[in-house]
């Protein structure tokens, strides 16, 4: 092996993969071509379906019966492809690990965190016993910063927030201190502070044991902060590989200036809506709100604590906070879908602890609810169509050419067109479900929508079109929304007020220029610093700022 090719751990040379589906061949990745050097960080870059994971997967041999690879894969000096599957099992893990992008699916939900580390470790070493086992299960959760690791071992997930989950998964892929680590979108749907520790332990997992990792993610804060190179991919076709500072400052490709210019930044809002007389009727009034959770056996809980927050006709509020906030629980008492401790919530003008069951179907007329997930708040069994129409069948007894011409109006609203309607979920990228939720939000034209996360595991040019949509359906429905979101950058361009949460309570709220830019409370402060920035010198310097306040 020459000195040039000693230097790396992972070598693809024009990837192809097709997968065929019901007889026909759908090429996903087309030559694609890409190395990872011992120790660094390479981030594989692009919007969905570019081929980023599809080519991250082929590393492991994990892609399902009907695909088909060919190319090459060499690692440290072995061909992948076409391996028998008793080698690629003492390569799987022991020395190529992989955090998958949703922790939640990927953990086993019926065995606690101890057990499944413990039996990762013992997978790979025969000879460890139990005791040896949860020793090193411990020193795993210890090295990737887990709370409390000894005790917590016996948790499950569900009893995990999302950071913690992550974590674990992270723990469990360094049991055999792997060379190369493949992260698939390891921050995606974290909040920022989460976020932001999870990025520490991959770089101090690098530092500590001279990994190598393939991070593949559609942040380009996430890139700025972590990674030495970058490949950008579109269409199964590697566009642009470079630097992570010249692909920030000079890059070559016009869509990579493309995903640069679609990065929500703060700072971008223009426009803001005339404030609103005091003597109007709020969309949403929530006063001294309190949700309580749990009863005798397992003990209350309080997930919101003496909330309250109003939001005008033709206002968006954006509630920000870390995960496990309340949050969402706040979004879900607005619509009556979580129980009220206590408190009083009006929805446009409408009292919902004292309203009757006819009049709470008059109010849930008034709203609408986009979700954070479309692919599970869209029905499978539902063509576009059937969904936007359906609260109109309902709510409007439209029958007919009037309701098949409403819903092509709504499609066209969000961008799709009539052509859609006979399509299925399934059929549709994670963007264009979006946009059918948001068309079936706002089909009774509502006074008040709330949007939980609606955009937060999209890539960012998608993300960029669906907040256009967003943006041009609110300036011309004028209706009030709650908008739930972990993303400043994104309330920052969308956003007149902003309502921060943490532990179950609202800690600062005000105009959205001055929360961003004088923040008065430590946690918003916090937050704004954790926020991921599309600019390598400037995340590293936050960075070093973290590591100086911290000592």
């Amino acid at each position: 092996m020459t000195e040039q090719h000693s230097d790396l751990v992972l070598s693809v040379r024009d990837l192809r993969v097709q997968f065929d589906v019901d007889g026909q061949q759908h090429r996903v990745v087309d030559g694609a071509s890409f190395d990872v050097r011992r120790g660094e960080v390479l981030a594989l870059v692009g919007e969905s379906g570019s081929g980023k994971s599809v080519s991250a997967m082929s590393v492991l041999g994990l892609l399902p019966a009907n695909a088909s690879v060919s190319g090459s894969i060499t690692f440290d000096g072995v061909e992948l492809l076409g391996l028998d599957q008793r080698r690629m099992r003492q390569i799987r893990g022991a020395r190529i690990a992989m955090v998958f992008q949703d922790p939640s699916a990927a953990l086993n939900p019926v065995f606690s965190i101890g057990f499944q580390l413990m039996e990762a470790i013992r997978q790979h070493d025969g000879a460890a016993g139990r005791r040896s086992a949860r020793a090193r299960a411990v020193e795993l959760l210890e090295l990737v910063d887990f709370p409390e690791p000894d005790k917590r071992l016996d948790y499950y997930p569900h009893q995990l927030s999302g950071g913690q989950c992550q974590r674990a998964m992270i723990a469990m892929a360094l049991a055999c201190d792997p060379e190369l680590l493949i992260a698939d979108e390891p921050t995606t749907a974290l909040d920022v502070t989460v976020q932001a520790e999870v990025l520490d332990v991959l770089r101090s997992m690098r530092e500590r044991l001279s990994s190598s990792i393939l991070i593949i993610t559609h942040d380009m804060g996430v890139v700025a902060d972590l990674a030495d190179r970058v490949v950008v991919m579109r269409n199964g076709v590697v566009a642009e590989t470079a630097d992570v500072q010249s692909i920030f400052t000079a890059p070559s490709a016009a869509y990579t200036r493309e995903l640069l210019d679609a990065v929500p930044k703060l700072g971008r809002k223009t426009s803001a809506v005339p404030a609103v007389s005091d003597s109007v009727e709020p969309a949403l009034d929530i006063r001294g709100l309190v949700v309580d959770f749990g009863g005798r056996l397992r003990g209350r809980f309080r997930a919101v604590d003496e909330v309250s927050l109003t939001i005008a006709p033709g206002e968006i509020v954006a509630l920000v906070g870390e995960s496990g906030s309340g949050k969402t629980t706040v979004g879900r008492a607005s619509i009556g879908l979580a129980p009220m401790t206590r408190g009083a919530i009006s929805v446009v003008g409408t009292d919902l602890a004292s309203a009757g069951r006819r009049q709470l179907h008059v109010v849930r007329q008034r709203v609408g609810v986009v979700f954070q997930n479309p692919a599970t708040s869209l029905n499978p069994r539902y063509t576009i169509g059937q969904t936007v129409a359906e609260p109109l069948r309902v709510h409007r007894s439209l029958r007919g050419s009037a309701l098949d011409d409403r819903v092509d109006a709504l499609l066209d609203d969000v961008g799709l067109g009539a052509s859609w309607k006979e399509r299925y979920p399934h059929e549709l990228s994670g963007g264009q479900r979006q946009r059918v939720a948001i068309a079936r939000a706002v089909a009774l034209d509502p006074d008040l929508l709330i949007a939980d996360e609606p955009t937060s595991a999209l890539d960012v040019s998608v993300q960029a079109r669906v907040l256009d949509v967003f943006r041009e359906l609110q300036q011309r429905r004028r209706f009030a929304c709650l908008f739930i979101s972990h993303d400043l950058a994104v309330v920052d361009s969308l956003a007149d007020r902003i309502a921060v949460m943490r532990r179950g309570a609202v800690v600062e709220q005000g105009d959205r220029e001055r929360v961003l830019s004088a923040p008065e409370h430590p946690y918003t402060r916090a937050l704004i610093a954790s926020a991921p920035i599309a600019d390598p010198d400037a995340q590293r310097r936050r960075r070093l700022d973290r590591l100086v306040s911290a000592h």
